[in-house]
């Protein structure tokens, strides 16, 4: 009688230590499979494709990559298992595709994915809209029937990458100067800033004379302690080139500021907020 007591107590006790495990370790797996997606209809010149493999997921239109490529004949797909690495390769079509990256690769270009590419039993799901990029197709949404519509243009891919190198220069300078150490989207960010102000009448309208515009003062203090002249980080140069791509978080934001290291602040009594990536606030 006393074993079985002695049995059960250990039992019990065993069960306590292994009990608050079980929930983080189910939590985590959780949060680290793909989200659930709603089956989402895409239309090829108004033929469905894909029929059921389309997801929408977090807001976004996701597709089977290699079945999607296949559509447009690019077939030659090769996977560096120890990279998580798409490449898909094509006559007119050198692409890259990595899971868990917020971008693609196509013909030397940047195209921003907003969501991250994920793996789905197996394939890789990758968000349409760059795809669409890619493979130069015109891409409309119907909000009405919540369905992708694509189309042809006539070329077969993406023209290969063409950046202005000065602005790239600059641009990617101070992106890294600001916000070396942050996420893309908040780097992303910073150049949408730069480039708001090159559309604004209220500032130059270049890259370079929106960076060292000193009407009111120094613009950007990289350019006071000198770091606007560091080597740009990679993935700053990345950030610069999907700005120089024409994505845009906001085409509002004309300021920003990290108030832990601010020693003024003008822009948080005198701009309308916007929101807050990382360490910086966006204003109007």
């Amino acid at each position: 009688m006393k074993s079985k007591t002695k049995i059960c107590i250990v039992l019990l006790a065993f069960c306590l230590l292994v009990g608050p495990l079980v929930g983080p370790l189910g939590a985590l797996t959780a949060a680290a499979a793909p989200p659930e997606g709603i089956v989402t209809p895409v239309y090829l010149e108004g033929q469905e494709v894909l029929a059921g493999e389309c997801l929408r997921m977090d807001g976004v239109t996701y597709v089977p990559l290699r079945k999607f490529c296949a559509l447009f004949g690019a077939t030659d797909i090769s996977w560096n298992g120890w990279t998580k690495t798409a490449t898909v390769s094509s006559k007119s079509l050198l692409m890259t595709v990595r899971t868990g990256n917020l971008y693609i690769e196509a013909n030397g270009r940047y195209f921003y994915t907003v969501r991250a590419v994920c793996n789905r039993s197996g394939s890789l799901y990758v968000p349409i809209r760059p795809l669409a990029r890619a493979f130069a197709l015109e891409l409309r949404w119907d909000a009405a029937a919540n369905a992708v519509s694509l189309s042809r243009t006539g070329q077969s891919a993406a023209a290969p990458a063409d950046y202005d190198a000065d602005t790239l220069y600059w641009l990617s300078r101070i992106i890294s100067a600001e916000a070396r150490g942050e996420c893309l989207e908040g780097q992303i960010a910073v150049g949408n800033v730069v480039y708001n102000r090159v559309a604004s009448a209220e500032f130059p309208n270049t890259v370079w004379g929106v960076i060292f515009d000193r009407k009111y003062g120094t613009q950007f203090s990289p350019v006071s302690f000198g770091t606007i002249y560091d080597t740009p980080s990679a993935s700053a140069v990345i950030a610069a080139k999907i700005c120089m791509e024409g994505y845009s978080l906001s085409d509002k934001a004309l300021y920003f500021v990290n108030p832990r290291l601010a020693t003024s602040t003008w822009i948080q009594r005198a701009r309308p907020y916007l929101f807050t990536i990382g360490n910086h606030q966006f204003y109007a």
